[in-house]
């Protein structure tokens, strides 16, 4: 049996190579790619969710894995349907979510590591959606960094793109390249599994699986399509001179300028110079010059152009049309925007794009160093939405559901919130804007501590105010501070400190690059070993799983069982048992010792 990382680095090069991938069917017999797969993912919060039955991670086990690969030798395996949850969006929308059983998982990332291993080095470098390396900041970054002088932004739009990609098409573009019948039969299954919605079950006629594992890499294989129509058909289409031609009145005024220097006349001469930083340089209309920048983040995509408004919408409309014609989807007119680049913001990612002009900026060597630049803002919206949800009838307000947990862990949670807004705002030049957000946030704060100790905002704002260094200086927040026992280090929660400032290379990935090994996994080991680290049977061997550490402490319990003080000892969230101490453990009762079966 091969390593998984052979295998997958096998398929790697083919796909490196544009090579076609066959008997990729067969690669489902190889047990390593599971516990590869396993290892990946059992720490996820949604690996203790339900599906449409009750099997979840607790109780995962070899011999599951066999009978997976018994069911696909055989051609067995029946996709379970997914149980749908509405979750709610912003907009006061809801948005369908699929919840697949256990099993259905851990197969699904099977397939989506040999898909990813095969497809990742063929997609396009102006894709950064749910791919190692990259995510929302690098698809900004590109922007700022390649997309100076653009004059129109083109704002895509796909209408439900998720829920109407078309299953023939998408098996017909993964036919293209993967030549194995049996391993395309399987995904038809999956696409068409269908799904549970308050006991009634419904059919997906289309759309990949939301919540599924393998859902965002089959939406990136589809959408690749409208990477390269962009890349090979609508660039090179607008695309033409090397550079923009000198503006006449511009290079007339140089010209006086530098005459009236010789001339020793240099009152006139900067008052030449002044004039001409209110002009381009290079003619902004030059019919000979014509770019177009595109970059795409999932479903959501920006073209820059650098020409007239008029061949701006000649794009919008190649798109449509494409989009019709080859995968199915409709463009949102509405919502597919026109934007002038200089005079107003686009929007991508929750970010604001703009072209920007400061004629008064000026670099060492007497050039404007911001004309051009594409720049990025903090939404005012976005600032007002995420105050609102900490203030009631205008004003901050304490939280309720928060009141009866402890000081150290109120602080955490609001500490939690604000970071997690500012870490993906660093990019924008006017993030210190969430000050006002910052501002609200304290001011709740002090109100749920003084609701929860029956006191003032004032006295609890005095009793933890703190100053914490920064890189950027001292910095004022409120600061906790939970003493232990045992000698422990007491812990600490802060609010603020944080500082409101700029980072060009504050990169958020969606994943990191995989440098995962099996034999280096600790609890693909143990799991492998094959025998319960509690009575030491190696009979019906499995794992023990919780949703988290502090799962193991019990209010009132006096003594902790055998089970629990494994646990706790080693930090872990798993316990490899026999089936019989697995059943005493959730039954509540101490597991039977009794003598190891080999």
């Amino acid at each position: 049996m091969q390593n998984a990382e052979t295998v997958l680095n096998v398929i790697r090069e083919r796909g490196k190579r544009g090579l076609p991938l066959e008997n990729i069917y067969r690669l489902l017999y190889n047990r390593k790619l599971y516990l590869r797969a396993y290892g990946r993912i059992y720490s996820n919060q949604g690996a203790t969710t339900k599906g449409t039955t009750a099997e979840t991670v607790d109780g995962m086990s070899l011999a599951k894995i066999d009978r997976i690969i018994e069911a696909l030798r055989y051609e067995r395996f029946r996709w379970t349907p997914v149980r749908r949850v509405n979750i709610p969006k912003p907009n006061g929308k809801t948005r369908a979510l699929g919840i697949p059983t256990w099993t259905d998982k851990l197969l699904q990332e099977v397939i989506r590591m040999i898909l990813e291993a095969y497809y990742e080095p063929q997609f396009s470098d102006r894709s950064h959606g749910f791919r190692p390396d990259r995510g929302c900041h690098t698809a900004l970054s590109n922007v700022t960094t390649h997309w100076t002088g653009v004059r129109w932004f083109v704002e895509g739009d796909i209408k439900g793109c998720f829920d109407n990609i078309d299953h023939e098409v998408l098996l017909s573009v993964l036919g293209e390249k993967l030549h194995d019948n049996r391993f395309l039969r399987l995904l038809r299954y999956l696409l068409k599994a269908g799904y549970v919605e308050d006991w009634s079950y419904g059919r997906t006629l289309s759309g990949t699986p939301q919540g599924g594992i393998v859902s965002p890499i089959l939406a990136n294989i589809y959408l690749d399509r409208l990477d390269k129509f962009v890349e090979n058909v609508l660039i090179p289409a607008h695309t033409r001179g090397s550079d923009r031609r000198d503006n006449r009145e511009y290079t007339r005024l140089m010209n006086q300028a530098a005459r009236r220097r010789k001339q020793g006349n240099h009152a006139e001469a900067l008052q030449l110079r002044k004039q001409m930083r209110q002009l381009p340089s290079r003619d902004p209309y030059d019919p000979g010059y014509r770019r177009l920048r595109y970059v795409r983040y999932a479903d959501d995509f920006v073209l820059g152009f650098i020409g007239p408004k008029a061949e701006a919408q000649q794009v919008r409309e190649s798109l449509e049309t494409f989009l019709r014609d080859s995968l199915k989807l409709e463009l949102s007119r509405e919502k597919t925007l026109i934007t002038h680049a200089t005079s107003q913001a686009a929007r991508f990612l929750g970010y604001e794009l703009v072209n920007q002009q400061a004629n008064d900026q000026i670099d060492r060597n007497g050039r404007r160093r911001v004309n051009g630049q594409i720049g990025l803002r903090v939404p005012a919206e976005v600032i007002e939405q995420h105050c609102r949800a900490y203030m009631r009838k205008g004003k901050p307000a304490h939280r309720n559901h928060l009141i009866h947990d402890e000081d150290y862990s109120i602080v955490g949670q609001y500490q939690s919130e604000f970071r997690g807004v500012v870490n993906y705002y660093l990019l924008a030049h006017n993030v210190s804007h969430l000050g006002k957000l910052r501002a609200v946030m304290e001011r709740s704060l002090t109100r749920t501590l003084a609701a929860k100790h029956k006191s003032t905002a004032r006295k609890i704002r005095r009793r933890y105010k703190s100053v914490v260094e920064t890189e950027h200086g001292p910095r004022v927040c409120l600061r906790v501070i939970k003493q232990r026992d045992n000698g422990k280090r007491p812990l600490v929660a802060q609010f603020g400190g944080i500082p409101l400032k700029r980072q060009r290379q504050a990169v958020l990935v969606d994943q990191q690059p995989q440098r995962y090994r099996s034999d280096r996994n600790e609890l693909v080991k143990r799991l492998e070993a094959d025998e319960c680290e509690m009575c030491g049977s190696t009979v019906d061997v499995e794992v023990h799983h919780i949703r988290a550490l502090r799962d193991l402490n019990v209010k009132g319990q006096r003594e902790k069982p055998r089970w629990v003080q494994l646990m706790a000892a080693r930090k872990r969230k798993t316990l490899v048992v026999c089936r019989t101490c697995h059943r005493s453990i959730h039954a509540g009762r101490p597991p039977t010792q009794h003598a190891s079966t080999t």
